[in-house]
């Protein structure tokens, strides 16, 4: 989302290990209410984490609604344990468009949980907003914020009862040291990485049951095809979606029944793939 609470889903979410870490700095930073850093390149799997942690697929549709004046499908008694909002600045954000921003998505987390909470009431009387609800705000491409927008989402964590998780580019602890009120406050840091070979397996044996197929692991066939995969995306999520997208167009163009070393390579050269 940029400034606008939008989520886009695109496969189904895999719970991998690296997700798991993700969760468990989340949970942290909202116990103790401690600012967090979470850096990693590009395409390992940020955003989507975030937004899996927060159910954000959920919450956004809801959101989207308030914000267009629709009425919303309540009650969602599934949004009763919602207690993150996800953010994201634009290049352009201002102290006041954050602030803004922010206050209208804790509001609207907090109309959508208390709703929820009195699901099956003829008459529900939900509580004024007093930010209870949002334990935990997740700044993703935190990358983007100058300082004056910084500041200004300081003094809100200052006077809030929340964690605060920022997510950005390696090197974003490093810039951020720069800033002494701000990198003070800050209790924990999480490197997300790449996906493992181990990961890599999990979530390529879910791309083939996508195309109708079955990952074999003893099959030559399949397992050139996997080495080949690994190779090329390095365990970057994000190319290993793009190239994915490529071959579910090769294998109805040329009648094929396999994921080979051939198609993984056509699918490749189909790709612009940088360094970074």
């Amino acid at each position: 989302m940029s400034e606008s609470p939008t989520a886009v889903r695109t496969d189904a979410f895999l719970v991998t290990q690296e997700y798991r870490r993700f969760a468990e700095f989340c949970d942290a930073c909202r116990r103790y209410r401690y600012i967090g850093l979470c850096h990693g390149p590009p395409g390992v799997g940020k955003t989507l984490s975030a937004q899996q942690y927060a159910h954000w697929d959920a919450v956004a549709a809801l959101f989207q609604d308030q914000r267009f004046g629709l009425e919303p499908s309540l009650p969602r008694p599934d949004l009763v344990d919602c207690r993150t909002v996800v953010y994201t600045p634009s290049m352009t954000t201002t102290p006041k468009r954050l602030e803004d921003a922010l206050h209208e998505l804790r509001w609207s987390l907090h109309y959508a949980v208390e709703a929820a909470q009195h699901a099956g009431q003829a008459e529900p009387r939900l509580e004024a907003f007093d930010d209870r609800w949002t334990e935990l705000v997740i700044v993703d491409e935190a990358d983007r914020l100058k300082f004056p927008p910084l500041e200004q989402l300081r003094d809100i964590y200052d006077r809030g009862r929340f964690g605060l998780v920022l997510i950005g580019m390696p090197g974003i602890e490093r810039r951020l040291a720069r800033y002494a009120q701000f990198s003070s406050r800050v209790g924990f840091v999480h490197h997300y990485r790449t996906l493992s070979a181990d990961a890599m397996r999990l979530v390529l044996a879910h791309k083939w049951q996508q195309l109708g197929l079955t990952l074999v692991p003893d099959d030559v066939n399949d397992a050139e095809a996997v080495a080949a995969i690994i190779r090329i995306t390095g365990g970057n999520l994000r190319l290993v979606q793009r190239l994915f997208s490529q071959i579910e167009r090769i294998l109805p163009i040329n009648r094929l029944q396999a994921v080979t070393t051939e198609v993984v390579e056509a699918a490749r050269q189909s790709l612009v793939i940088g360094s970074g």
